[in-house]
């Protein structure tokens, strides 16, 4: 059994994985699935003094809470921000990293740092410290990728507001047992609205696509959760500096549209 803990990313809450945890629960997984400080259960907690820091200890406070070792720790999105820092301040305890469409930072970055389109969306915050979700935009982008009417009825009932700070607070990277930690790199590649960009992954990374939008936990949940299994198979972890896959190679990673919903769950 592999502990996977899933962090969502910017408006979202933690009832985003919704669809993809009877999957890896059906496999003899643990999940855990929390809603960050302002979002979901918690939203009523949302403040201008809200920020990365704060989700920091939201994460890294639930595995100390519960004990939690060996996990696969898992960031969507802004997320990825999130993930960094938990596991610089707690290396001993995350066996992977998976990096789920998500910002990619160096030491001592911000949001804005590795996405600059970021700075925009706080300069036009309301009242100062909040950032609204983006709109949506026409199909194929949609809703954060999801165009489906009834599944963007259901994301659009889930969104919260961004507190500033959240893409102005630095990521924290500097003990250099994180590096160590395998990495897995999700892209989702079924579209990208303009202004946002990806940035490269280290040589050697271990990625895998989903022809999917940007929130593929709604719109391929189960080819997701196949993808977050492997990193439990030790032939399938990859170390710093195992060779990049060639395109050609890459294919079998590359799943095929679907939206299946688990048992259960809201249907599409």
């Amino acid at each position: 059994m592999t502990t996977f803990l899933l962090v969502h990313g910017a408006w979202h809450n933690g009832q985003a994985w919704e669809r993809v945890i009877p999957f890896l629960e059906a496999a003899g997984h643990r999940v855990f699935a929390p809603s960050l400080t302002g979002y979901g259960d918690k939203a009523h907690l949302l403040s201008p003094e809200v920020g990365l820091d704060t989700h920091v200890d939201d994460v890294a406070g639930l595995i100390e809470d519960e004990r939690l070792t060996d996990v696969v720790l898992v960031g969507h999105s802004y997320a990825g921000l999130v993930i960094s820092s938990v596991a610089n301040r707690l290396p001993e305890r995350i066996a992977h990293l998976v990096y789920l469409d998500a910002m990619v930072p160096e030491d001592g970055e911000t949001a804005v740092d590795v996405m600059p389109f970021t700075k925009a969306l706080i300069d036009a915050a309301v009242d100062g410290w909040r950032v609204p979700p983006l709109p949506e935009q026409p199909a194929p982008l949609g809703l954060f990728g999801v165009t489906d009417p009834a599944d963007v009825a259901w994301l659009r009932s889930m969104l919260s507001d961004q507190p500033v700070e959240c893409l102005r607070q630095p990521v924290r990277l500097d003990d250099p047992a994180v590096h160590a930690i395998p990495r897995t790199y999700i892209h989702c590649v079924g579209g990208r609205p303009e202004g946002i960009t990806r940035r490269p992954v280290p040589a050697g990374a271990r990625v895998r696509e989903l022809p999917t939008g940007h929130d593929c936990m709604i719109t391929m949940p189960a080819e997701l959760a196949a993808l977050l299994a492997e990193t439990t198979q030790p032939s399938e972890i990859g170390q710093p500096g195992e060779t990049a896959q060639s395109s050609e190679a890459a294919s079998s990673t590359r799943v095929r549209a679907a939206n299946p919903v688990a048992p259960g769950t809201t249907s599409s």
